[in-house]
């Protein structure tokens, strides 16, 4: 199973980064985890916007239609998703071929404050219904007090995190094998 794991934050040393980082080294037997890169989406512009699309969308969309399935580490900014992530969402969005339906996704997010982003993960699952993508249920992974789960290099320290985010990928695994049906 090919996973894409897209981090909503460019931050060197961010928390989602370090979420996926972890996803990665828990994912189970069979799940192969690739984090996408979307720092050299550029700035969606319609005027833009022709048969070609920029290399950094068309690459990110090639990831996408590969994948069996997604992981989104949305931050929060200012009560919902980040201009990047949305940014890059809205880009792959317009590329022909309907690319995110049907695909299975888990959410998580890390932040410094006391809610874990469960706000931006609220509005990213709205984002993601309109594009037909199916997000799982639960179990959900909001990371509240971030700095002190992570390093100063931004990777996950926190044993029950890591525990959850272990059972989370369990779940996309069991998610996605009900929906290939």
């Amino acid at each position: 199973m090919k996973v894409l794991a897209i981090s909503g934050s460019l931050r060197k040393n961010s928390f989602n980064s370090g979420l996926i980082r972890a996803a990665a080294d828990l994912a189970p037997e069979g799940m192969l985890i690739e984090q996408a890169d979307i720092s050299a989406v550029p700035l969606y512009n319609g005027d833009e916007d022709g048969d070609s699309k920029p290399a950094a969308v068309d690459h990110l969309a090639d990831q996408i239609r590969n994948a069996d399935a997604l992981i989104i580490a949305t931050p929060e900014y200012n009560f919902s998703i980040p201009g990047v992530l949305k940014n890059a969402i809205d880009w792959l969005s317009r590329v022909p071929g309907s690319i995110f339906a049907g695909k299975p996704a888990a959410i998580m997010g890390a932040a410094m404050g006391g809610m874990g982003t469960s706000r931006s993960q609220y509005h990213l699952r709205q984002v993601l219904v309109y594009l037909d993508v199916h997000p799982l249920n639960k179990p959900e992974v909001f990371v509240s007090a971030a700095h002190q789960k992570c390093d100063e290099n931004g990777n996950l320290t926190d044993e029950k995190t890591r525990e959850m985010i272990a059972k989370q990928l369990q779940a996309l695994k069991e998610w996605h094998a009900t929906l290939k049906g």
